[in-house]
């Protein structure tokens, strides 16, 4: 079957509860109200978020950040009418709170699957205030580093050698044979 975007106006409550029972509603956002069921990511995306999600612990750790995945970021205002689920989040503990990020994160990462609406978020993730926000593809590795000016993310330029450095994190990112994903940061180097 072909892939085709749906909509489901005044979904049932039990049929929303059920979702929520199985798990099943984990990867939902509900953007300015309207519930957008996102579906689970296919295995060579699972693996790759792990393996990022590896590199980035220890190093958000000794920056006293948490990392998650799969954490939604509400917006300040109207926030469980209003959020978005990033791949990975890092985070100060003092924005996190039971339901997810209360708006504020440091860094968002979302790893791209067919058909996804990953560059649609990157305003909300603007009016969130968040600093640096990366995009990466899970079969070509290819990074992309937007950083917040203003109130708008622009791209970071790679180098001449294709690199592509996060200066807020001090991390550089390419693309090395494989394809595999050379991560850089200041504890340690590692391809995924």
């Amino acid at each position: 079957m072909a892939s085709m975007r749906a909509m489901l106006l005044e979904p049932d409550a039990s049929w929303l509860e059920e979702r929520r029972r199985r798990g099943n509603d984990r990867w939902d956002e509900v953007w300015n109200g309207v519930l957008h069921l996102v579906p689970a990511p296919s295995s060579f995306h699972q693996e790759f978020e792990g393996d990022l999600e590896d590199v980035l612990k220890p190093f958000a750790r000794s920056l006293g950040l948490k990392t998650f995945h799969n954490l939604s970021v509400f917006a300040r205002v109207d926030g469980e009418r209003n959020y978005r689920t990033p791949d990975i989040t890092l985070v100060a503990p003092e924005y996190v709170t039971k339901r997810g990020v209360d708006a504020r994160a440091e860094l968002v990462i979302e790893i791209l699957s067919p058909n996804d609406e990953t560059r649609e978020k990157l305003p909300f993730y603007a009016m969130c205030g968040i600093p640096e926000m990366w995009i990466v593809d899970p079969i070509t590795r290819q990074p992309e580093i937007y950083v917040l000016r203003g109130d708008s993310y622009f791209a970071v330029v790679a180098d001449r050698e294709g690199n592509l450095r996060s200066a807020r994190f001090d991390i550089e990112l390419r693309v090395v044979p494989g394809p595999k994903l050379l991560v850089t940061t200041p504890l340690e180097t590692r391809a995924i």
